[in-house]
């Protein structure tokens, strides 16, 4: 399953078609009818386009497709980068709470230091701040290290342990992540 998401909207053709060939896409496809537009605002933290045939006002991530006669594999070659342009931009940096986190630099800052983390790192502060509840250390094993063994496992929290007294030692800020009997979580 890709987490690339196409969401076609009210382009009932556009859906057909690329249904017929979506074991050749690199993305999910989805139709979303008019009266079902409200879905779109409970989509803001996913990877999606929605591809329209005309803009629609406050909702992000649009591709409007109203040049038509297009070849398809014109119209998937320009969705794919549509795609690249979203991960890039979602990869650039983050800012959570007072810290700037640059992905492509892997750092984090505040307005006078900058620290430098592991790969490892800024994924775990990544996936933390994109939940709003704790997470469990299993998830983590999961998501983050990709560790699907039912085995113990102490590298998570190695790998935070470690992450915390670098943040501490560098901003003195021993609450950026919370652990609790819950999970882990960015304050």
């Amino acid at each position: 399953m890709y987490n690339q998401n196409l969401i076609i909207y009210d382009f009932l053709i556009i859906y057909k078609i690329l249904t017929e060939i979506k074991d050749d896409l690199n993305f999910n496809i989805s139709y979303l009818k008019k009266e079902e537009f409200q879905i779109l605002k409970e989509k803001k933290d996913e990877n999606y386009i929605l591809l329209t045939k005309k803009k629609i006002p406050n909702i992000d991530n649009q591709f409007i497709l109203d040049n038509l006669p297009i070849k398809l594999t014109q119209l998937i070659e320009r969705l794919n980068i549509e795609f690249l342009k979203l991960n890039y931009k979602d990869q650039a940096s983050y800012i959570i709470g007072k810290y700037q986190i640059d992905l492509n630099s892997r750092t984090i800052s505040n307005k006078v230091q900058i620290l430098k983390l592991t790969e490892k790192e800024i994924d775990t502060i990544v996936y933390l701040n994109k939940s709003k509840k704790p997470i469990k250390i299993k998830e983590l094993q999961l998501n983050v290290w990709d560790h699907k063994s039912i085995l113990e496992t102490h590298t998570v929290e190695t790998h935070i342990h470690r992450l915390r007294k670098k943040i501490k030692e560098k901003f003195g800020d021993d609450k950026f992540i919370i652990s609790s009997k819950e999970g882990y979580l960015v304050s």
